[in-house]
């Protein structure tokens, strides 16, 4: 049996400035936070980030972090618009590149496949092809000539997802609603790093269809208690709404200061100081 378990530390150490880097979940639910936040631990920079955007976006945003931001949007959910993100955005931070949810996600399909595209009806007779001239679009070479748009794959050097159970081998089960396509961009990344809840001997009690991430796609298994903290790993929590408003209404060198100075221990320790500073 091949052990792929890892600290944080050692996963932001295979991870270089430049890289093309996709985030798993989707806005502020299941984020790998914990591996985010050691990212910001480290000096790698000039980042293209892929992802259905979330505090992981705003954080490294805010952290001047991002070169290019492939996306289809930067949420909170709760609150609509990630204003780390926004902000950033404002002033010209990084390059945007904004498509369409079907698109982005078409665009995962042809990198785990190792297609270089595959055509969607999605973006059609939109601005998404007005914002992005370098989309191309393809007609069918049967008999119903369909024109489609093109959607370019979105090949990664490396991805971070988070899941709730993992063994050591890189098997990652979900237990919630959704699994916001973190399968798709662990296959669709040259090396994949999935932080969990807790690692767990074997699934061998597990019902097939959770087990969503498969250990031939992952380099690396992180095992991170509370790790998409604050975004919600549902069942075994729910979204942390006092701590994300309070995310998004602290200036960012206020709210870096007092959480992200330190390690994961020190990120946890500092959050529970803060609740216990509200009763």
């Amino acid at each position: 049996m091949t052990d792929k378990t890892m600290t944080p530390e050692d996963v932001v150490s295979r991870l270089r400035s430049g890289m093309t880097l996709g985030i798993g979940g989707w806005g502020s639910r299941r984020k790998p936070m914990a591996l985010v936040r050691a990212l910001l631990r480290s000096d790698v920079t000039d980042l293209t980030v892929v992802s259905y955007g979330g505090p992981d976006v705003g954080l490294l945003a805010a952290a001047g972090r991002i070169r290019r931001l492939v996306a289809a949007f930067a949420t909170l959910d709760s609150i609509p618009l990630e204003p780390h993100f926004r902000a950033a955005r404002q002033r010209g931070a990084f390059e945007l590149t904004e498509i369409d949810e079907a698109m982005f996600m078409w665009g995962l399909h042809a990198a785990a496949n190792r297609l270089p595209f595959l055509p969607v009806r999605s973006g059609l007779g939109s601005d998404v092809m007005r914002v992005n001239p370098g989309l191309r679009t393809v007609t069918s070479p049967y008999e119903d000539g369909e024109t489609f748009v093109a959607m370019p794959a979105l090949r990664m050097d490396a991805a971070l997802v988070h899941l709730h159970r993992a063994d050591r081998r890189g098997n990652g089960q979900y237990l919630g609603p959704d699994p916001y396509f973190d399968d798709l961009f662990c296959e669709a990344a040259d090396e994949a790093y999935l932080s969990c809840e807790r690692l767990v001997d074997d699934f061998a009690a597990a019902v097939p269809q959770t087990l969503l991430v498969k250990r031939h796609a992952v380099t690396g298994v992180v095992e991170t208690p509370n790790g998409a903290h604050f975004t919600s790993c549902v069942p075994d929590y729910g979204r942390d709404e006092p701590f994300q408003k309070l995310y998004a209404t602290t200036p960012w060198p206020q709210f870096a200061e007092r959480f992200l100075s330190g390690d994961e221990k020190a990120y946890q320790s500092a959050v529970q100081t803060w609740y216990e500073e509200q009763q």
